[in-house]
């Protein structure tokens, strides 16, 4: 199954709502993950010290449009790692995995890696990226430091067309430009500032005179010059490894 817009058949997995299929989590299952948290550290997860909001397209239809939240782990200033969820909320799912880096790491990758790539700077000034909870003059020094960088998105379960489970191959996801067909749909933003007490407007005119990269690389949002996103399609022939266990 290719990563576009076509639904898999009648199953379990897709309909309405978004209620998994399954039994209810047991009392044994539980007492583990009880012991778990007291005897594992869990050490990676405890690295995602930052939580923001925010909107993805699509790149092979730039009309199906979600509100992500990124739970970001910064390896360093110029790399990001971030697991990506549809909601903030304990029972939230897990929808993909974005990483992000420094225009200067972005440099140095070869020309087709940079075609899967998507710019950050009219996400962050337009006042769609924002740090739930958090005043804005707070969250400005980190604005500027990600309005020069450049991110990697994998959706892998597409929630919004009601699966239920992650199906198919992972789509590769855009952010919103100054281009009319990538805009995010503001009925979007207006839900989400109305969630969070937060104000698009506002912060777009608090972020305008946040400097602009001098220069952002034409590989990246590649659709915009040359109208192609990209969608997986997954059978391969399959090569040995040669290897005896």
């Amino acid at each position: 199954m290719a990563s576009s817009d076509k639904k898999p058949g009648p199953t379990p997995a897709i309909g309405p709502g978004s209620t998994l299929p399954g039994k209810p989590t047991t009392l044994g299952s539980k007492l583990i993950e009880t012991g778990a948290m007291m005897l594992q550290s869990m050490a990676p997860v405890r690295q995602m010290n930052l939580h923001a909001c925010t909107f993805a397209l699509y790149g092979h239809d730039l009309s199906r449009q979600i509100e992500t939240h990124h739970f970001i782990h910064r390896i360093n200033q110029d790399f990001l790692q971030c697991a990506v969820y549809d909601s903030d909320k304990p029972s939230a799912r897990l929808i993909g995995v974005e990483y992000i880096v420094s225009d200067n790491i972005f440099e140095t990758l070869p020309s087709e890696e940079q075609k899967l790539w998507h710019s950050h700077a009219y996400e962050i000034k337009t006042g769609l990226w924002t740090l739930p909870g958090m005043p804005e003059l707070l969250q400005d020094p980190e604005h500027k430091s990600l309005t020069k960088t450049y991110g990697k998105f994998w959706c892998t379960w597409q929630v919004d067309r009601g699966d239920r489970l992650p199906l198919g191959a992972p789509s590769l996801m855009m952010s919103s430009q100054a281009v009319d067909i990538a805009r995010v749909n503001p009925e979007l933003v207006k839900e989400r500032d109305r969630k969070y007490g937060v104000s698009r407007g506002d912060a777009k005119e608090s972020r305008v005179e946040m400097a602009e990269p001098e220069w952002i690389n034409p590989n990246a949002d590649y659709w915009k010059q040359h109208g192609k996103g990209f969608a997986i399609d997954v059978p391969v022939e399959m090569k040995s490894s040669g290897a005896l266990i």
